[in-house]
């Protein structure tokens, strides 16, 4: 007992951190192996314990199994760890619920292996163009704040002086050299609201308000809107619930504000008396393949295998529309580099070469 007490006093003062979208994603792989072995859920975390020695995984899966010991729900386990997210929280207990657990876990990894592999799509849009704006932001800089005042110097040797284009650049340098502090708090204030906008909630939805306001970024978000509501879709219809309820939890989850007009306009039809596959071809949540792949899905009672289908379609169109974009965004940043530069050093080679010829 007095074990127990210091390992329980251990677990408080470790702070559990989230787990992310891959180690959720092995998680629930782990426990759909297990359960479809035949092996119960308490008997599944006990072999699971023995894997982990020390560390926060070790933290999480005692808290699991000491819960579970308690209540006899896995879900209630997943819970008191707070690393799990209340989605999956809630498709584990209607999983328990309707006794198909080892399914119900089996899509969650898929579940959560795509949105792995969205967020490393996502991730990789916005990464690549920042750091080669970063890059090219920090040779603009070099070059007048550095180069500049060479060039600058050699004039004046020369008896000259810099004019045109090459003045107001050197006068620009001149200005950063002077303010040098404020632009490195600029900076730093800069990267405090990136940082604001990718780990907090608030931050996410004005990304996504300001996204929004740009056609093609829009199309995008709406895609991604469209491959997470088919993907969750898939999970909870083979989980056992109607595609009523199923929609009204799914619909929860998104954070797309364009997206949630259609899904209100879906539900007031579906309210009406309209089938889910009509409502979501007129609310415009899916048209073309996509509508007519739902309308046979909700014939042949196959909607849980069609809303995957779905959400592969868009996925591989989603990393499409990515890949085609870094194509095009890589060597337009190049030819931006390059111009700016060339138009730099030509602005103060040209008028030194003619000083040059005239000696």
């Amino acid at each position: 007992m007095k074990k127990e007490r210091e390992k329980k006093k251990k677990r408080k003062k470790r702070k559990i951190r989230p787990l992310s979208y891959l180690e959720l994603s092995y998680f629930c792989g782990q426990m759909a192996l297990i359960l479809k072995s035949g092996i119960s859920s308490i008997e599944g975390v006990e072999m699971m314990e023995d894997d982990f020695s020390t560390g926060a995984d070790r933290a999480i899966v005692e808290t699991i199994l000491e819960t579970v010991r308690i209540t006899g729900q896995f879900s209630v386990g997943l819970a008191a760890t707070e690393a799990f997210p209340d989605y999956m929280i809630h498709m584990v207990a209607i999983g328990e619920e309707t006794g198909n657990l080892d399914e119900v876990m089996e899509a969650l990894e898929e579940h959560y292996s795509r949105e792995e592999q969205l967020r490393q799509s996502i991730q990789s849009a916005v990464t690549y163009p920042l750091i080669m704006s970063a890059m090219i932001i920090a040779v603009i800089v070099i070059l007048l704040v550095r180069v500049m005042p060479i060039f600058n110097q050699v004039f004046l040797q020369l008896g000259t002086e810099m004019t045109g284009l090459a003045a107001g650049l050197m006068a620009a340098s001149r200005f950063i050299s002077s303010y040098a502090l404020i632009f490195v708090i600029a900076i730093a204030v800069v990267i405090l609201f990136a940082i604001f906008c990718v780990k907090t909630d608030a931050g996410k939805a004005l990304a996504r308000r300001f996204t929004n306001s740009f056609k093609g970024t829009r199309i995008l978000n709406e895609k991604i809107a469209s491959l997470r509501f088919a993907d969750g879709m898939s999970l909870i219809l083979r989980s056992g619930l109607s595609p009523d309820r199923g929609f009204d939890l799914v619909a929860e989850l998104n954070e797309d504000t364009v997206f949630s007009r259609k899904l209100e306009k879906c539900r007031d039809k579906m309210v009406n008396g309209i089938s889910l596959s009509d409502a979501l071809h007129e609310s415009g949540i899916f048209t073309g393949v996509y509508s007519r792949l739902t309308s046979i899905g909700n014939k042949t009672g196959s909607l849980d295998q069609v809303m995957a289908q779905i959400a592969t379609l868009y996925q591989d169109e989603v990393d499409t529309s990515i890949s085609n974009r870094l194509a095009v965004l890589e060597p337009a940043l190049i030819v931006v580099l390059s111009v700016i530069v060339g138009v730099i050093l030509l602005s103060v080679m040209f008028p030194l070469l003619g000083i040059m010829a005239t000696l």
